[in-house]
């Protein structure tokens, strides 16, 4: 399974990758984690002593673009770990074991290799999926879990393949300039500047656009929560999302209200919401994971 179109595809993407990373102003290490999967990448920042915080970014993007506004903000107050996703762009490389893959079991296994054996965990989009299932079958493991622009995964929304090409097509078939501009205005609320007046960032993801092989991402399976399930993670999970965020339009607030889930929405917000206001989300996570917040419903 190739994670990149052509080794010029990747070449370009790790490129900006390594700039992006230089933006974060903050001193990073970068490991990787061998497991029964593949080569598990991670960037890493902030004291470590001071307590941990995983992170995973979304389908079809990487740890240096997804933390780019928020690793030197978070790294003051949390050891934090960027994952690249298996399957996912960026730095992380496929085993023969892959085609297996079980993302739970590969969670533990990157813990293992972090000698972690307990985090707060934070993802985005289909991080925060990643987040939730980790919650639901290791809550043991779990300190506090934040899902961004991500939804309780209880089926309102339907088939995952299905919206995400309602909301990438046409545009990401052809990603010309304009195309990538009209694709990230759409996704974002009124904040949309953020990404397509940075050079850098149009250029990196542009190249995800053109380079990555979302077929990499097919042995990642994403299934739906039972009823039972959902009470289990309720009083676990935060969940901030934005009303603009074409995701959530298309079910995944209804889910996050109809189940009464612990969220916060944020008006004029798209699924970019780290990026898009990127202070403010970095200053409700830090008081979330101290517990100076503890219900999302009453915070105005």
């Amino acid at each position: 399974m190739k994670v990149y179109r052509s080794s010029k595809a990747q070449n370009n993407i790790l490129n900006t990758y390594d700039k992006l990373i230089s933006k974060w102003n903050v001193r990073v290490d970068e490991i990787d984690i061998p497991t029964t999967y593949g080569n598990t990448h991670i960037i890493m920042c902030g004291d470590e002593t001071k307590p941990p915080l995983v992170l995973f970014h979304g389908v079809g993007d990487d740890s240096a673009l997804m933390w780019i506004f928020n690793a030197k903000a978070l790294s003051e107050q949390f050891r934090v770990y960027a994952v690249d996703t298996l399957g996912g762009p960026g730095k992380s490389s496929l085993g023969e074991g892959y085609k297996n893959f079980d993302d739970v079991v590969w969670i533990d296994k990157v813990l293992e290799g972090l000698k972690l054996k307990k985090a707060s965990f934070m993802g985005v989009s289909h991080g925060g999926y990643l987040v939730q299932l980790f919650t639901l079958h290791r809550p043991e493991k779990v300190e506090k879990a934040i899902c961004l622009s991500a939804a309780v995964p209880i089926g309102e929304s339907g088939s995952p393949m299905k919206t995400m090409m309602k909301i990438f097509l046409p545009e990401a078939l052809f990603p010309t300039k304009n195309n990538v501009k009209k694709l990230l205005k759409k996704m974002s609320g009124t904040n949309y500047s953020v990404f397509t007046e940075d050079n850098l960032i149009m250029e990196h993801y542009t190249s995800l656009l053109r380079g990555f092989n979302n077929m990499a991402m097919k042995y990642h399976k994403v299934r739906s929560f039972s009823e039972d399930e959902v009470n289990k993670i309720r009083d676990k999970v935060f969940y901030l999302v934005g009303t603009e965020d074409p995701f959530e339009q298309m079910g995944g607030a209804l889910a996050l209200r109809r189940y009464h889930m612990n969220a916060k929405f944020y008006d004029g917000v798209g699924h970019g919401i780290n990026h898009e206001i990127s202070n403010e989300i970095n200053q409700m996570v830090v008081k979330i994971l101290k517990g100076e917040i503890t219900n999302l419903r009453n915070v105005k």
